[in-house]
């Protein structure tokens, strides 16, 4: 939409509003040109020409006389679509012992098309410098020949949080298919979880698609309270008097 004749006084602020309806899972880019003039219509003048550099010179209007008729602000927006808030996934096990979980996620309004791969390559939101335990990248085909790109990565609410639970958490892909009628793409992960402690900690598996979408899926990890190592029983020899008895601790790191 154009916006025009809106005056700003001295140092006044100017709030834009960018409204953002996607209908389909893929990234929308858009750029947001705002052109400044002067009020009385008069120029702003300038000594040389060629003194301006090149990132100055897609920044202005030259007018015929050789003055500045506008100034520009380029502002581009990357519309990402984000699916609705899913349902909490939670995590039990007990502390100092292990469990596996399958979770299988859902991911619609997946965007096929042989476009799929040219949004990939264009697209500047998907980083893929992180530790490949931590965000892998997942492909799914669909039998035609088109192939949907995915990176998912578990993210903490902290980094507090991400110290305790990173060590202890273990995901991994183990199955990925694509609906060739709805479209909708399922991943199965398998979770492991080791807690050493009783704890109660949140994550959200985050599936990005090159193509722009992305899916958040919260996760809750619970430790209970561990099994009872061993029973000690004393027994006393006397009133008044001190019963001893005696046990080994072993320290499981050094």
């Amino acid at each position: 939409f154009y916006l025009t004749g809106t005056q700003l006084a001295p140092k006044e602020k100017l709030d834009i509003p960018v409204l953002f309806m996607p209908d389909t899972m893929k990234m929308y880019e858009a750029v947001v040109v705002i052109h400044v003039m002067r009020e009385n219509g008069e120029n702003w003048p300038y000594e040389d020409s060629a003194e301006l550099n090149k990132d100055l010179k897609s920044s202005i209007t030259v007018a015929e006389n050789g003055g500045i008729q506008g100034i520009l602000w380029i502002y581009p927006v990357h519309g990402i679509p984000e699916a609705p808030q899913q349902k909490l996934v939670p995590v039990r096990c007990r502390a100092r012992q292990r469990v596996e979980r399958r979770v299988e996620v859902l991911l619609t309004g997946v965007v096929p098309g042989a476009n799929a791969m040219a949004a990939a390559r264009n697209s500047a939101t998907v980083n893929t410098n992180k530790p490949a335990n931590i965000q892998e990248e997942v492909q799914v085909t669909d039998g035609f020949s088109t192939t949907v790109e995915f990176l998912y990565e578990l993210q903490y609410q902290s980094n507090e949080i991400k110290s305790q639970l990173g060590a202890l958490v273990g995901m991994h892909l183990i199955q990925r298919e694509r609906d060739t009628e709805s479209g909708i793409v399922t991943l199965i992960f398998n979770i492991v979880f080791a807690p050493n402690r009783p704890m109660r900690n949140k994550a959200t598996l985050v599936v990005q698609c090159t193509t722009g979408g992305v899916w958040k899926f919260p996760m809750l990890f619970i430790a209970t309270e561990p099994e009872v190592d061993d029973v000690i029983n004393i027994e006393a020899v006397g009133l008044n008097k001190e019963s001893i008895v005696g046990f080994k601790l072993t320290s499981q790191t050094r």
